[in-house]
This record gives C-alpha cells, structure tokens and sequence, in this order.
C-alpha cells in the first residue's frame, strides 16, 4: 500500500488510485473509485458507487461522494458521479450518484463547495462555481459556469441557473435564473445585473450595456416573455453574451424567475 494511504484507511483493491494521491485516515474508497493525480482525500470520507474524480482536488474530511440517490425509485443500479479537475470540497458536502441506469451527476473544474453543501442525483454543475454553506440542489438541477450560490438556500428539481448568476442568501429557487443576473428572494425574483461578476469575467462594458438593455426588455417593460425576447432580437447588439441569454430563456421548461413570481407563490400559499 502506497505511503500517501493512511493505514487507517478502508480502501478496495479494485480502486483505482493515482500514485501521488493522498488518502486520510479512516477514509472508505470503494470497488468502482477513481481517483486522479494530486487528489487528496481527507479523514473520515466516504467515496463509494461508480465515482470518478480528477486531478488536483481537495476533498477535506467527512465529505461523501457516490451516495446512492435520494430518490425513492432507485433500486442499485449502476450510476454514476463524474468530478473533473481542480475541485474544492469542504467538510460534510455531499454528492449522489445518478438515479437512472448509466446516468450521471457530473461536476465540472474549478469548482469550489463550501461547508454542508448537497448536489443531488442527476445535476450537471458546470465549471468555476461557487456554493457557500448548506446550499442544496435538489435532482437533474443544472448550473452554468461561474455562478454564485450563496448559503442557506434551497433549488427546486430541475431548475436551470444561467453562467454568471448570484442567488442570494436563504433563498427559495423554483423556476430558472437567467444568465447574468442576480437573485433573491421567498421565492428568488430578479434584482438586477450582476455587474460584478460580468468584470470579474472579463465581459466588457459594452457587453454590459447590451446584457442591461435585454434584462430591461425581459423584466422591466411590462412585455410577456415572448414579445421581449422578440424585441430583444431586433433592438439589442447580437453578441454571443446575449445569443445565450436568448437560448436560455428559449430553453425553458420551468419558466423563468420574473419579478411577478413572488406575489402568486405567496398567493398560493
């Protein structure tokens, strides 16, 4: 057993376990795992299932990946989670395989999941993501690059969240964020751009103005959906940033996270 396995940990021969990566004291790897170059895994982690994990991770303690789903349908068929490079998990984050045959939840690089996050069965989560503490996503959730989730919060199954989003705090998310935006809210509205993270990103401030003149289109001029977008089409600068917020608000099955939302949510209840 290589000297960066702590003898203390629970490893399966049939892992397969890059040589220079490190393995904590009373970890549990299992039969299916993957583990890449640099990973280290800290003490008291599970990694079980049909788990894949790339190189230069830091999986810190108590942290348990590959977890059958919590999903009442699922009977131990084989699913699987796939994490790529660069990755950043703290103490106690969870993340379930898939809840279909051959399906998979699949982080991507240079992510980074604070204390007590969950990402559940099925979700795709992009690249350079940040999920501060006890943030949840529920199943077949998707989140695109370089968004923010702040903490405490809770993402209804199969809710979209665009590139370059901010969701804020103790938030309740039901229906899709559209890119470039923040949110907030019992239940989570728009509350504008989020300038910061458009420079942060290097989107310039041209970029900026046309990604303004669509938000204001969809959210500010008393338009349904459609006839924004279709103004949006004629009216704002065809640049790649707002080619994807037209898709992604296209691409909606959910419907879009509007400002009316919150007045029938709180209606309903």
């Amino acid at each position: 057993m290589s000297t960066r396995i702590h003898n203390t940990a629970v490893v399966h021969p049939n892992a397969e376990i890059a040589e220079d990566a490190e393995i904590g004291p009373y970890a549990v790897i299992g039969e299916f795992v993957k583990i890449g170059s640099r990973t280290r895994i800290g003490s008291h982690t599970v990694i079980e299932g049909w788990t894949e994990i790339g190189k230069n991770c830091d999986i810190n303690h108590s942290v348990v990946i590959g977890a059958p789903p919590q999903d009442i349908h699922y009977k131990g068929q084989r699913a699987f989670v796939k994490i790529g490079d660069n990755n950043v998990l703290r103490e106690f984050v969870t993340i379930h395989r898939a809840s279909n045959e051959d399906g998979v939840t699949t982080i991507g690089n240079g992510n980074y999941f604070m204390t007590y996050c969950h990402v559940a069965h099925d979700c795709k989560v992009g690249n350079n993501i940040i999920m501060a503490n006890n943030a949840g996503l529920s199943g077949h959730v998707e989140v695109g690059d370089n968004a923010v989730i702040s903490g405490l919060l809770g993402v209804h199954q199969f809710v979209r969240i665009g590139t370059m989003c901010m969701v804020g705090g103790m938030s309740r998310v039901l229906r899709d964020i559209v890119p470039y935006i923040i949110t907030e809210g019992h239940t989570a509205a728009p509350r504008g751009l989020n300038v910061i993270g458009l420079r942060r990103n290097g989107v310039g401030s041209e970029t900026r103005s046309e990604i303004k003149k669509a938000y204001k289109l969809l959210f500010r001029s008393g338009l349904t959906t459609q006839e924004a977008l279709s103004r949006i089409k004629t009216e704002v600068r065809d640049t790649k940033e707002i080619q994807e917020f037209v898709r992604f608000v296209e691409g909606s099955k959910r419907g879009i996270a509007r400002p009316e939302i919150i007045a029938e949510e709180e209606t309903d209840e």
